[in-house]
């Protein structure tokens, strides 16, 4: 049986391929793999399962099948005289590997991380992905007993360094990719047409779920705890926390008075109004978003455990499918969530969901557009005609009022 060609391999379970020149190298904000695979096998054999199943073999005559120990279902299967076979999918698979040399097996491993250095990466720089991904490694974690080093930004680390001990935190700087047994990657990944790197399109499963897909854990939504170092309340009054900026133009409450009724509203009913947003002006070009009138300014370069603090005091709180969203739900208080271009299935359970389907709307979990991050002004459907951002537009202001009378501690 000859050696097949470099990641173009299919077998009938459609699931793995393999390449046998150089090791897979992962892109984007992630550490690659160590170079050589950290795991000896005997006669000169490594593995690992960094960024997917790596087998790497000395000089000889070697039978190599990769399977699914779960399944049995055969992932690949070549004869090498040297080199490496890398499978192409990095997300979690029970992976079996199997290596005969003649008519002796020389190395049978079945993938068991209990007790064995595993790394999950997660993206730098966000902050309601990481909120609603991470605890999906925990469940990794504890379902595989192993001991897990989880990679994130400083500030993230800072939210849950105290509170889950046995996790080990580091940002991408101070990793040793010598160490661990196996790696997975954490993220979005709009192009992946083949799954390489997510079993199911995040667009179909959730933007928090597709994390649990990836490690193969039950992708049921849980909160993480949060770690607030001061946790009193920081002002006597009753106040409600508004967040109205965001990352890009689609993302934003888009209907022109919504804000400054709906600020207005809440101070007619009792509430101080206080807005934790980061910046109070956002946008580009032409283009400026600002904190809504009225809103009490507590913007600005604060830790993020000083925003928790607000959050989780605060009789509710009101924002958009952004990070502020998945803090405040983090630790437990109401969220009135204003957003028209994802599903509800995207986020988070609310029961104080805002969304108008009697206009367009869920065009980030169409997964027949893709999302551009450098469009600040991204509107698949309709941009540049009079319907661009009527997701939210179209989202009225007594639309909002509503879902905020429902809430039970509203006006109490």
């Amino acid at each position: 049986m000859k050696k097949k060609p470099a990641a173009v391999d299919s077998t009938s379970a459609g699931s793995s391929a393999a390449q046998s020149a150089t090791l897979p190298v992962v892109v984007g904000n992630f550490r690659d793999p160590a170079a050589t695979p950290t795991q000896q096998g005997g006669k000169g054999i490594r593995f690992d399962f960094n960024d997917g199943c790596r087998v790497a073999l000395p000089e000889g005559d070697w039978h190599v099948r990769l399977s699914d120990a779960q399944t049995n279902n055969t992932l690949y299967e070549t004869h090498i005289k040297a080199g490496v076979v890398a499978s192409s999918k990095k997300y979690f698979v029970p992976f079996q590997i199997e290596i005969r040399s003649g008519d002796q097996e020389v190395l049978r491993h079945r993938f068991d991380c209990n007790g064995q250095n595993v790394l999950i990466q997660f993206p730098v720089g966000t902050l309601g992905d990481l909120i609603a991904w991470f605890p999906y490694a925990v469940k990794f974690g504890e379902q595989h007993r192993c001991r897990l080093t989880c990679a994130m930004g400083a500030n993230l680390i800072a939210l849950f360094r105290n509170l889950y001990p046995s996790i080990r935190f580091k940002t991408p700087e101070e990793l040793d990719p010598d160490e661990y047994y196996a790696t997975y990657n954490i993220g979005l990944y709009f192009d992946d047409e083949q799954n390489v790197r997510q079993p199911s399109d995040f667009r179909l499963v959730g933007l928090h779920r597709t994390a649990g897909y990836i490690l193969g854990v039950d992708p049921q939504e849980a909160p993480p705890a949060i770690d607030i170092p001061d946790d009193t309340r920081p002002i006597a009054e009753k106040y409600v926390c508004i967040a109205a900026q965001s990352t890009t133009q689609c993302k934003y409450w888009n209907n022109p008075s919504g804000w400054r009724e709906l600020v207005q509203f809440l101070k007619d009913h009792g509430y101080r109004v206080i807005c934790v947003d980061q910046k109070a002006t956002h946008g580009t070009g032409m283009v400026w978003n600002h904190i809504p009138y009225g809103a009490e300014d507590h913007t600005g370069d604060r830790p993020l455990a000083e925003r928790a603090r607000w959050l989780r005091h605060a009789e509710f709180f009101v924002g958009l499918s952004s990070g502020l969203s998945w803090l405040a739900w983090a630790v437990g208080t109401p969220v009135v969530m204003i957003s028209g271009f994802t599903h509800p299935t995207n986020e988070f359970q609310t029961p104080y969901r805002v969304i108008n389907y009697h206009t367009c709307n869920s065009c980030w979990n169409d997964v027949r557009v893709k999302f551009d991050h450098k469009d600040f002004l991204w509107c698949p459907r309709h941009a540049g005609t009079p319907r661009q951002f009527e997701c939210t537009r179209l989202i009225t202001t007594e639309q909002v009022k509503n879902v905020i009378r429902r809430i039970p501690v509203f006006a109490t």
